[in-house]
Order: C-alpha cells, then structure tokens, then sequence
C-alpha cells in the first residue's frame, strides 16, 4: 500500500510542488542577503592619512564609512598628535557601505620611559644603555673626579635628576663625567 503511493502520480506532483517550492525559497534568500548585506555596493576607502582625528571622522562618515580608533605606541614628531598615521583596510581599498576601518593615531607624545642607572658606570657604557632605552646622550662635562670619564650625574633639562625618573623617550641626558684628575 505504502510502495503504491510512491509511484504513484500524487506523490510525484507533490515532489514537484515541493521542489518548485524550495527554488523559490531559495531565491528569495539570495534576494534578501544581496539587499542586506549590499552586494556589488562597495566604498572607497579616503587616503586620510595625516588628517587631523575630527577631520578623518567626517571624510569617513561622508563616505558612508564608520571607525574605530586602536591604541597607538608609535609617534611622528612630524604629524600633528591625533592625526590618523595608518588604517586599515588601506587607502583606497574597496570595502562595502558601513564597514569600519580601524584608524591608528598619532599620539600627543612621545611614552614615558625610566632612566636606567648609569651613575658610577663609563660613559661608553652609558651611552649604550640610554640608547637601548631609545634615550640620547645630550650635552658632556667633566669635573675633576678620579673616575675618568664615569658618570656622576644626570641631567635633564638642566635639572638633576635620579635613576628611574619618568621622561618622554627620546629625550636628550646630559651627563656629568670625571676627568680623572684629583681636586
């Protein structure tokens, strides 16, 4: 009785029914997710590198573009702090309407480093320890002093100051060194 019905004629029109059915569904899905998700609509990404953050945010929002701003350890003294060094996707990419790009900002500084201890060591040593830290050696004296070319002090900005103290990176020391010379 079962087996009667799957040959039958019924059961074959029903197959059709459902198969027409499920293409239709099928391409009804297909038209939504290309209106929703805005197939072969694509942006231009603005080349907005070295604009000012408020700037960056218009030019993107006018091109129907959102962001998102990551934390930046990188610094350009010759951009302007918080304007945009790198995004991503690139300049110029196509992306679809409403994508967020990622805009990576120029600090308003340099970050703050400690100063090693380099009291009591040679300046060549010194020198090779700021460095490391992405310090500069700035201006050199001498006072008599037994240690020939040992560092006494440290000088920032023409004030003394101590190992650890906090100072923007790439700040020029200045040093304070022995001439090896006895008072």
């Amino acid at each position: 009785m079962y087996l009667k019905f799957f040959t039958s004629k019924t059961f074959f029109i029903l197959i059709i029914k459902a198969a027409f059915f499920l293409i239709f569904f099928i391409i009804i899905i297909l038209k939504a997710l290309e209106l929703t998700t805005y197939h072969d609509n694509y942006e231009l990404v603005p080349d907005i590198s070295g604009f000012e953050l408020n700037e960056a945010i218009k030019i993107l929002g006018e091109n129907n573009l959102r962001y998102e701003v990551v934390d930046s350890t990188k610094f350009n003294p010759k951009i302007l702090p918080y304007a945009v060094i790198e995004l991503f996707p690139v300049a110029l990419s196509e992306v679809k309407k409403d994508r967020k790009i990622y805009l990576t900002l120029n600090p308003s500084g340099y970050r703050k480093i400690s100063v090693p201890n380099i009291i009591q060591i040679t300046l060549r040593n010194a020198e090779s320890k700021l460095k490391a830290v992405g310090l500069q050696v700035g201006e050199i004296t001498y006072i008599n002093n037994i240690g020939k070319d040992m560092v006494l002090e440290i000088r920032y900005q023409g004030k003394a100051i101590t190992s650890g103290s906090v100072i923007p990176k790439t700040s020029k020391i200045d040093l304070t060194l022995g001439n090896g010379k006895r008072w």
